[in-house]
């Protein structure tokens, strides 16, 4: 089924089951966002894409959150976890969740270099990254079409948009974002995403994620 109400049940059973895509989550530091939806006359998927990094994983990663009716594996909820940091023993060393400094950052084989001193905590360093090399640590295309079809078009691609701030209050199916979201993959129609609340995925909105 394709209904605003079977899309909207599974967002909420996946709140309820805490896999949710969650900005505020306390272990983990939120370095960027993307939203992805795919569809046709009957088939839907909305990839959620939450780049963080997590002191206790000791990486930055990308986490895939999934939902649809065509997914071609596992079930909707959490995807895959793409740890981005291939040289995280140079830039942190004696793992004190601080950069070495004087050190690239690698990823996907590309070496970056970061404007950071040495004992910058390295959620800072990450964000530091952003906005330009945002498309080579967030997922490319092979990666975010691991549980896609193949032939299944794009209809849009939000890189910023208004996230629930307290999903045991709010559930997805009650927020104005997602019932936009449920909306476009209905009907095929994207111009039907027209929201009035203000876009927070910004990582400056969420003082306490990775507190804990």
């Amino acid at each position: 089924m394709m209904t605003i109400s079977s899309i909207l049940g599974q967002l909420d059973a996946s709140a309820d089951q805490g896999t949710f895509p969650d900005l505020d989550n306390g272990y983990v530091c939120p370095v960027d966002a993307r939203l992805h939806l795919f569809g046709d006359t009957t088939r839907w998927v909305m990839v959620v894409e939450l780049l963080g990094y997590n002191p206790r994983h000791g990486n930055l990663a990308d986490v895939l959150h999934l939902y649809g009716n065509c997914l071609t594996g596992g079930r909707p909820g959490y995807g895959a976890f793409l740890d981005r940091v291939e040289n995280m023993a140079e830039i942190d060393p004696e793992g004190d969740e601080v950069y070495a400094g004087g050190v690239p950052v690698v990823v996907d084989g590309t070496a970056l270099t970061v404007a950071a001193d040495s004992g910058t905590p390295l959620e800072d360093v990450f964000r530091l990254l952003v906005p330009d090399q945002r498309e080579l640590l967030l997922a490319d295309e092979r990666e975010l079409r691991a549980e896609v079809p193949a032939d299944l078009p794009v209809l849009l691609r939000l890189e910023e948009w208004n996230q629930p701030e307290g999903l045991w209050d709010v559930a997805p199916g009650g927020h104005e974002t997602f019932r936009l979201l449920a909306e476009v993959l209905e009907s095929g129609d994207p111009s039907r995403y027209r929201p009035t609340l203000p876009p927070n995925t910004h990582w400056s909105h969420w003082p306490e994620a990775g507190t804990l």
